[in-house]
């Protein structure tokens, strides 16, 4: 699965240093990780994962039950993620999302979001597993009796 999909790095930091909304979609992952940079005095960045959204009324609502004290966000922006999930590290994208929050002022926002990294991976390693044995999926051929 992580194969040579070309990743245009610069524009993925480009939109995590500016955007105020994004979602990471991850091609085995039923999952999606939110980064809201939006923050006031009272609450920091929130980096979490949110279940898919069947459209983009439900995730905008999602948003306003996860951050009522804030304005609808004007627009969110996806980043579609073919690769593993370890390579958000490799890549020093995880590190980057980080590097906002702490810029922000809030250091310990970043310092609490390996659970969120750990969790993306055990999914992730679950999903994998489910395809191997077939647990969910249905098999494009099968083996002859």
């Amino acid at each position: 699965m992580d194969t040579d999909y070309g990743i245009d790095l610069d524009a993925v930091f480009e939109v995590i240093d500016t955007a105020e909304v994004i979602t990471f979609r991850f091609v085995t992952l039923h999952h999606r990780l939110l980064f809201d940079a939006r923050h006031n005095e009272n609450d920091g960045p929130l980096l979490k994962l949110v279940p898919r959204a069947t459209s983009l009324e439900e995730r905008f609502k999602a948003i306003k039950q996860l951050r009522p004290r804030f304005r609808l966000p004007e627009k969110i922006t996806a980043i579609w993620w073919p690769k593993y999930v370890d390579s958000l590290v490799t890549l020093g994208v995880w590190d980057r999302v980080l590097r906002r929050i702490s810029a922000a002022g809030f250091p310990a926002v970043a310092e609490g979001a390996g659970p969120v990294l750990e969790e993306l991976k055990q999914r992730e390693r679950v999903e994998v597993l489910n395809a191997i044995t077939g647990k969910g999926y249905h098999p494009l051929w099968e083996r002859a009796p």
